[in-house]
């Protein structure tokens, strides 16, 4: 039909030639709604140009931009959750965990590794929410104790960048103690003077924030996270009041004594490489 088609030289003549957009090359601001265009993310560190919203990221860009040219060694890449509970409830947990390898390409909601930030030698152990909500299971709180000892055997400054919903449920009581055997090896770390560094990113809840992520020498955040232990809703609910603006965002947090810098992801780098050089000092 005529109106369906376009004569003019240079333009596509009908809609059956348009070509569509690769997935991925553009997507939304959840904050300001604009379109990002992916080259201009990788460049700009994640973060909108229009607003300075900070996009949700995983290990994977986490890596590439703390580590000098993106080089690093793994540790602990191959460790995989088991199912000691036998735990069903929708679904199995060993379906979910397969669904999650597939999803994701990942074996677990953390990833650890070694390598250099400005020249300086460090330990980075990175959450990542993409699978099963960050949550923090058997694997996540022995992938964090295993990079901490190789911190202590190295003699290396930790960074640990937490992401998370908090415990994960499928693990019951072995995903509880992987609260205190987190902060016990946080402990021997603090003994042997190494310097631990806490990054909490948006979100982090539960269990992590009540252990791990808030014990560093130096507690910092980007701008806008959420941080808190249980969510605003059963707060509210348990205690029959209207919360505060803001409450359990980073700057609410820090402006009650629970953090000690807010960063912005572009200046993280250098930040880091800052503090590194002070707690050496």
């Amino acid at each position: 039909m005529a109106w369906f088609k376009r004569e003019k030289k240079g333009i596509i003549t009908s809609t059956e030639d348009k070509k569509e957009a690769p997935d991925g090359l553009w997507n939304k601001c959840p904050n300001c709604k604009k379109p990002l265009h992916y080259a201009e993310q990788v460049e700009n560190k994640y973060v909108c140009h229009y607003c300075g919203y900070h996009l949700r990221i995983g290990s994977k860009e986490y890596f590439s931009i703390l580590f000098d040219d993106n080089t690093f060694t793994e540790l602990n890449a191959n460790l995989k959750s088991g199912d000691p509970l036998d735990f069903e409830d929708t679904k199995k947990y060993t379906e979910r965990l397969e669904e999650s390898y597939a999803k994701t390409g990942l074996n677990d909601a953390l990833r650890s590794a070694y390598g250099k930030l400005n020249g300086h030698d460090i330990v980075i152990a990175c959450m990542d929410f993409s699978f099963i909500g960050g949550s923090m299971g058997s694997v996540v709180g022995e992938k964090i104790a295993r990079a901490i000892d190789y911190s202590i055997k190295n003699k290396v400054p930790f960074l640990l960048i937490s992401k998370s919903g908090g415990a994960r449920m499928m693990e019951a009581a072995f995903s509880l103690m992987q609260m205190a055997k987190t902060s016990a090896k946080l402990a021997l770390l603090s003994k042997a003077k190494i310097p631990y560094i806490s990054l909490l990113t948006d979100p982090t809840t539960g269990g992590v924030t009540a252990s791990y992520a808030m014990l560093g020498d130096i507690n910092i955040s980007e701008p806008g996270a959420l941080i808190g232990f249980a969510g605003p809703r059963v707060i509210k609910e348990t205690i029959k009041k209207d919360l505060p603006k803001g409450f359990q965002t980073a700057e609410f947090v820090q402006e009650h004594g629970f953090l000690d810098f807010i960063v912005d992801r572009r200046e993280m780098k250098n930040k880091l490489f800052t503090f590194l050089k002070l707690m050496d000092n």
